[in-house]
């Protein structure tokens, strides 16, 4: 390898971002905030660029059932939701990030399954390491471990 040449860094995302830096900007489409930003948050540390592509996604889907009404064409669901609904975009993920313009026909066409719009699962705000969830060492673990109880299987 030359002093020229850049060795990729293994899990790094490609457009050189360290991992867990990718963001997706929510977009408010109702333009209720004119002559401001239509950016009503920006959801940041997502794991890897294929996370943010599936939140954005799952974001869309679940926007566009909430503005679909009974009976309602699949021009009017696209109305609805460009009038009420809010967008997601992965933030500089140029060609690589997933767009709502590549699906959104389709998403207006036919309903969404729970799982399609479970965004929420996928939310890296939600998500939490084994550290987070044991807290931090206890000095005193000699004695937690005389009140466990051992489960026996049979």
């Amino acid at each position: 390898m030359t002093d020229d040449t850049i060795d990729p860094v293994e899990g790094a995302p490609e457009n050189g971002t360290e991992a867990g830096t990718w963001n997706v900007r929510i977009i408010d489409l109702s333009g209720a905030t004119e002559g401001e930003d239509d950016t009503v948050e920006v959801v940041k540390d997502f794991i890897d660029l294929m996370h943010a592509n599936a939140y954005a996604r799952a974001y869309v889907r679940d926007s566009i059932e909430r503005c679909r009404t009974p009976g309602a064409s699949s021009k009017e669901v696209i109305e609805n939701w460009l009038a009420f609904g809010e967008n997601a975009e992965v933030v500089d993920a140029g060609e690589d990030g997933w767009k709502s313009s590549t699906e959104l026909e389709d998403f207006a066409a036919s309903r969404a399954t729970p799982m399609e719009r479970d965004w929420r699962a996928i939310d890296p705000r939600r998500l939490v390491d084994d550290e987070e969830i044991n807290g931090p060492p206890d000095e005193d673990d000699d004695e937690d471990d005389e009140n466990r109880h051992e489960v026996i299987r049979h």
